[in-house]
């Protein structure tokens, strides 16, 4: 397997992603399909601040839910309930990264110092390239087959496979985003789970993250709390964790670095015990657990008892 880049480049500067990197979802939106705590603007700047605590490298602020029994609102609205949120954000030292497919939500996110915009519509739209490509955005470059908003269940929709479709789409988006001024070192793929894939077609497109790895640019893996894991669990989506872990440790064995998640602490502990285990991280000999964590207190007692 082919390493991708460890560097991506941004309106804010080059982002090392050599090794893993936390980015919290901000759902921005009264009709998000996981996130069912505070989503007015001082509830998404209090998540900003949470998941920087918690250890995400990046924020990803979204404006508009993608799921499918919702209109898609207009940009203005999109634009007031982000705006604050990046601003926020890029106060707090967050390198942010916009979720929006609409050129005029990226341009005002971008001038209030966003870095990084994340096109859902698979790079569809020439007008949003066109704003990337004049703030110099990082550009996430997910693959579907459908519009935003939309959904496509066919399992004849990719008759060699999900992994060759999906290598000769980059392939493709890569270069025609080359010629339209949004080079290579500015991209980040993403497999797209869910989107226009069946469970069967999303695990297929996972499966193949080698092939993606072979084209050097880094992978972004934005599993969590997917309709993929729900139905091969039977889980709703605040009930995900474990099933969204084992596919950030697939990914992270097959070339994905860029891990989008909504439950931060959570993604930084696995990381954190994960880089034990593989020996990136060493474990001082002298490390021992903490009296007041090694057990939970006894259902209404002391801490100190037992």
């Amino acid at each position: 397997m082919s390493d991708p880049s460890p560097t991506l480049r941004t309106a804010a500067g080059e982002f090392n992603v050599a090794r893993p990197v936390v980015v919290g979802v901000v759902n921005a939106t009264p009709d998000s399909f996981s996130d069912r705590g505070d989503r007015s603007t001082e509830g998404s700047i209090g998540q900003v601040r949470q998941h920087l605590a918690d250890g995400a490298r990046i924020i990803e602020v979204g404006g508009e839910s993608n799921v499918t029994n919702r209109p898609a609102v207009t940009a203005e609205v999109e634009i007031e309930r982000v705006l604050p949120v990046v601003e926020a954000a890029v106060e707090a030292g967050a390198t942010v990264s916009i979720d929006t497919y609409k050129p005029a939500v990226a341009a005002a996110a971008l001038r209030a110092g966003a870095a990084i915009v994340n096109d859902i519509s698979g790079g569809a739209d020439p007008e949003l390239i066109e704003v990337c490509a004049a703030h110099g955005a990082g550009m996430v470059l997910m693959h579907t087959e459908v519009r935003p908003k939309s959904q496509l269940w066919d399992e004849g929709l990719y008759p060699d496979g999900i992994a060759a479709h999906q290598r000769r789409f980059f392939e493709g988006r890569l270069e025609s985003l080359a010629a339209a001024g949004v080079a290579p070192e500015q991209v980040v793929l993403d497999p797209g789970p869910d989107f226009a894939k069946t469970p069967r077609q999303t695990v297929g497109a996972l499966r193949g993250l080698d092939g993606l790895a072979a084209l050097g640019r880094p992978i972004m893996l934005a599993v969590s709390r997917k309709d993929f894991i729900g139905a091969i669990t039977h889980r709703r989506p605040s009930e995900r964790g474990a099933g969204t872990l084992a596919a950030l440790a697939w990914g992270l064995d097959h070339g994905a670095r860029i891990l989008r998640v909504h439950d931060v602490a959570g993604t930084v502990d696995f990381l954190r015990v994960r880089a034990a285990l593989t020996g990136e991280r060493e474990v001082d000999p002298g490390l021992r657990i903490a009296d007041e964590i090694r057990r939970e207190p006894p259902a209404g007692g002391s801490a100190g008892l037992g």
